[in-house]
């Protein structure tokens, strides 16, 4: 679990409740299903229409990410990579074939079919840099798509705004309406704001910064997959590898 993601959503809005609260306002003042009707789905629908359906599911697909957090593993990575990199130096990279199979990631494991299936280096290299520049491009557009519902939110929470005002303008010789139009108004306001600032876009940043991250791991195991078909020195490739999270190391060096 992504403890700062949660604990970052409920303090968010939980602010806002909170001084609801403190200012003696009631939590039903600001519960309007029409205000939030305008505001979600008319922000949903906008979106929708920038986006191709692609990258609309790479961006429904990405949000649990942001909460349940990075299957990703460096130091597990790279200590696998080492148990690789020593077992082939000892018995050949054909003698891998056998570890595949359990080999959870999966960029790695089609790294090292592709090198014990004999792929030239430079191939190699390509294919697997083709995919991370996939990959990447996917995450990018899936972080676009929340951070768009984002811009759209609080133009629609004016618009919803302006309908309530229309409402309030439309019943002035009534008194008894006056208050639930004007409610919706100033809710569907603060629905857009909130919802874009406090939600839709800090989401579509998360995951472009996870999306770098996986990115930079993916990097990393590309350099050691080749320093292994190379048949580089075990402790060489570690040395190598630290290099992209020296955080890692730095406490356990100086231990």
């Amino acid at each position: 679990m992504d403890l700062t993601s949660i604990i970052g959503l409920i303090m968010a809005f939980g602010a806002v409740i909170g001084g609801q609260v403190l200012e003696g306002g009631s939590l039903m003042a600001i519960v309007q299903p029409t205000a939030f009707l305008i505001v979600f789905f008319g922000s949903v629908g906008a979106t929708m229409l920038s986006f191709p359906q692609k990258d609309l599911m790479d961006g429904l697909k990405a949000a649990p990410g942001i909460f349940l957090g990075s299957k990703s593993n460096p130091k597990a990575t790279i200590d696998l990579l080492i148990t690789l990199a020593t077992k082939a130096r000892k018995e050949g990279i054909l003698a891998l074939q056998g570890d595949i199979p359990q080999i959870e990631n999966p960029f790695l494991r089609k790294g090292m079919e592709l090198m014990t299936d004999g792929t030239d280096p430079s191939l190699l290299r390509d294919i697997m840099e083709t995919e991370l520049g996939v990959f990447e491009e996917e995450m990018g557009a899936a972080g676009k798509v929340w951070e768009t519902t984002g811009g759209y939110t609080p133009t629609v929470g004016i618009l919803g705004a302006v309908l309530g005002l229309i409402h309030v303008m439309e019943n002035l010789n009534d008194p008894s309406k006056l208050g639930s139009g004007i409610a919706v108004a100033f809710v569907a306001t603060v629905y857009g704001v909130g919802f874009a600032n406090l939600m839709f876009i800090p989401m579509g940043s998360k995951i472009k910064l996870k999306a770098k991250a996986d990115c930079h791991l993916m990097t990393m195991t590309i350099e050691g997959v080749l320093a292994i078909q190379a048949g580089e020195s075990p402790n060489f490739i570690q040395e190598k590898l630290k290099v992209y999270y020296p955080e890692l190391y730095h406490g356990a060096e100086a231990k």
